[in-house]
């Protein structure tokens, strides 16, 4: 069995072992490979891996001796995968490795911008509190998180846990979901129109669909307090990133805490970057050393079970 890795920096830099792989077959990992490199990178292997790097029909088709893909992720939208399924290629992915570190990143993300943690802590590293006539001061305002109202988007397993987590800090949480199961005790079923209504923050945790792509767009940036904050960690084309920024220029909504956008790397002129009240981080979410263990350990696991002839996690039947 050979076996490809396209790009194994993203899920391990160095800090995590690719042993579980090295037992089922001979193991080829390039750190990155250039979109015109996936083609020579992937001949010859029976396996491929990868985390962001593209497989599309053409270069399955290009790839004779390929006989299964992993995903190493939870989105798996880079692969074509119905071209798979008609070569009799399996395509899987890993789901539900690191709900707990996504949530606490949303949770981050509305805990910085409630305090402004991240501004005050770089205007005392460049010496002002030390040259402060007062022994205190702050730029914003200080928001206390109990009382505020959390509103969910997707409740998911990821949902669910920053839902418990914003529950701590003293918070309500109204959610809405596709799903008919009941809501769980002291979560608030809300219909989208009462989710941007109503909420002092607002979380995305779906899956991007052709339904909800720019979910949140002008209209539903126009329903939102102008003192609430809208926080993403799920997927940038959820959000009409145009309209976000006039939102937040305009000071029609009060911020945003965003860890994806719809272009990764984004471009260096992206308007985004030059708002103050838009705090972004660069897609670290999943990427606690435990969450990528997970997702290293199920990676090899559904390998060994497809070589067992017990395929899980199988996205394209």
């Amino acid at each position: 069995m050979k076996i490809t890795v396209l790009d194994g920096h993203a899920l391990n830099p160095g800090d995590l072992s690719w042993q579980a792989f090295e037992s089922l077959g001979e193991i080829r990992v390039h750190e990155r490979v250039t979109a015109n490199g996936i083609i020579d990178a992937a001949l010859g292997a029976d396996a491929l891996l990868t985390n962001k790097t593209p497989l599309s029909q053409s270069t399955l088709e290009a790839l004779p001796d390929l006989k299964y893909i992993g995903v190493l992720a939870t989105g798996h939208n880079i692969v074509d995968s119905i071209t798979a399924r008609s070569s009799g290629i399996p395509v899987t992915n890993v789901p539900s490795y690191g709900p707990e570190s996504v949530a606490q990143m949303a949770i981050a993300h509305v805990m910085n911008i409630s305090r402004q943690v991240a501004h005050h802590a770089s205007t005392v590293r460049n010496f002002r509190w030390a040259q402060n006539k007062d022994w205190c001061y702050w730029d914003f305002p200080q928001i206390e998180l109990s009382g505020k109202t959390l509103g969910i988007i997707g409740l998911g397993t990821i949902g669910l846990n920053t839902a418990r987590i914003a529950q701590a800090l003293g918070m309500k949480v109204i959610a809405n979901r596709k799903s008919d199961k009941p809501m769980p005790e002291a979560i608030d079923k809300a219909s989208l129109d009462q989710i941007f209504e109503q909420s002092d923050f607002i979380s995305l945790h779906c899956p991007l669909t052709e339904d909800n792509e720019k979910l949140v767009n002008q209209n539903r940036l126009a329903q939102m307090k102008p003192t609430a904050f809208l926080i993403n960690t799920s997927r940038g084309q959820l959000v009409d990133e145009d309209a976000l920024f006039q939102a937040l220029k305009d000071h029609r909504i009060a911020g945003a805490g965003l860890d994806v956008l719809t272009q990764e790397p984004p471009a260096s002129d992206n308007p985004l970057f030059t708002l103050e009240n838009c705090h972004i981080t660069p897609h670290i979410a999943w990427a606690t050393l435990a969450a990528r263990r997970r997702l290293m350990d199920t990676a090899a696991h559904n390998l060994a079970s497809w070589i067992n002839g017990t395929p899980i996690n199988v996205v394209n039947p």
